[in-house]
């Protein structure tokens, strides 16, 4: 005990004891913070799902080239649309479901070429011989 005398310790245990009590007086606080709705988003009615599912569909970029082809405008798409019956809408909504939303397959084909890319890099580490016949 003569590396550590009998006055430092007894201000290391004040210290120390002055820390805890702090701590004790300022405890963490966790919870759950409270939501708020941001705005109208939420889907009231199945109509508005039915016609958010078409309105997806139908930013497809070969859907939209289509309708071009057709003559059909997109001003012309959305007041048919706004005058389109329930189960119109819902049919056109199911029947676009299996439609990709937004996309044109440039995404799908750049996915799979680097996974390509990435299994020859790990074959050629490996030392591995890739043979195409």
């Amino acid at each position: 005990m003569r590396f550590f005398p009998r006055p430092l310790r007894f201000a290391t245990a004040l210290v120390m004891l002055v820390y805890w009590c702090a701590l004790e007086a300022a405890p963490a606080a966790a919870g759950l913070a409270p939501s708020q709705p941001s705005g109208v988003t939420a889907i009231a009615r199945p109509r508005d799902a039915d016609l958010a599912a078409v309105e997806r569909a139908l930013e497809n970029r070969i859907v939209a080239q289509k309708l071009r082809d057709y003559g059909v405008t997109p001003e012309q798409v959305k007041a048919r649309l706004a005058n389109a019956s329930d189960q119109d809408l819902h049919t056109l909504a199911t029947a676009s479901k299996g439609l990709p939303s937004g996309g044109d397959g440039v995404g799908l084909i750049i996915g799979l070429l680097v996974i390509v890319i990435l299994v020859i890099v790990i074959l050629k580490l490996m030392n591995k011989e890739i043979v195409i016949k």
